[in-house]
């Protein structure tokens, strides 16, 4: 699940040298609103539509125009789930992939990496979310899915994450197999964990839009 292994090699980067007029033309190819830009390679930041048409003038050169997000980037070997999160603080759908040189080696869109992602935790599997919120002493994967076994349910998938509210806890998420949690939620609560969101799935995903949604939730991002 690193990002070198969703690196879309479809999407070339722009150079300094190159013409807003082109960035647009390759857009219109493409299909997309924004592209990469890399000069000597280098990540430079991205280019969109949006860009273009405000400065109203297709023979300047993509050096000349002000671009976004030059920080947005990942390293090859980080997990896809960096991707995502990247993604989503620069409000951008694509981020750059750098090797440890910082040299340039392609973007990863955040649609390819919304798909890898939800194939790796099931989440378009039907079933049931919860996230609880502990002390690291306190995690074990090992004890929490026997509590909800317990209950005639698996964990099929869980991640973990800084809890925003508390710096001193992590916020635990769990993928079960049952849509019903109300019975694993009375067990866990039971043995001691504290739950402090869930949700459930009535059905299979049905959309790209109802995916990412669902993994938002998930990833609660």
């Amino acid at each position: 699940m690193r990002a070198l292994d969703f690196i879309n090699h479809l999407i070339p980067p722009l150079k300094f040298t190159d013409k807003v007029k082109m960035a647009l033309s390759w857009m219109e190819e493409i299909r997309t609103n924004i592209l990469p830009v890399a000069d000597k390679g280098v990540f430079m930041g991205f280019i969109t539509d949006e860009i273009i048409y405000d400065i109203n003038n297709p023979e300047l050169t993509i050096g000349e125009v002000e671009l976004l997000a030059a920080s947005c980037v990942v390293q090859l070997d980080r997990h896809i789930y960096e991707v995502l999160r990247i993604a989503s603080e620069n409000q951008v759908s694509m981020v750059a992939v750098v090797d440890k040189e910082m040299k340039y080696q392609g973007v990863v869109t955040e649609e390819d990496a919304v798909t890898a992602f939800t194939d790796s935790i099931s989440i378009q599997t039907p079933g049931g979310v919860l996230i609880l919120s502990m002390f690291m002493t306190d995690y074990s994967l090992y004890d929490i899915a026997r509590v909800v076994e317990s209950e005639n349910a698996k964990v099929l998938s869980s991640f973990i994450s800084n809890d925003p509210l508390d710096d001193s806890k992590i916020k635990v998420t769990l993928k079960t197999d049952q849509v019903e949690l109300r019975h694993i939620k009375a067990t866990l609560e039971r043995f001691g964990y504290k739950i402090i969101d869930h949700y459930q799935e009535d059905g299979g995903i049905s959309s790209e839009q109802d995916r990412l949604g669902n993994l938002l939730r998930f990833l609660d991002i």
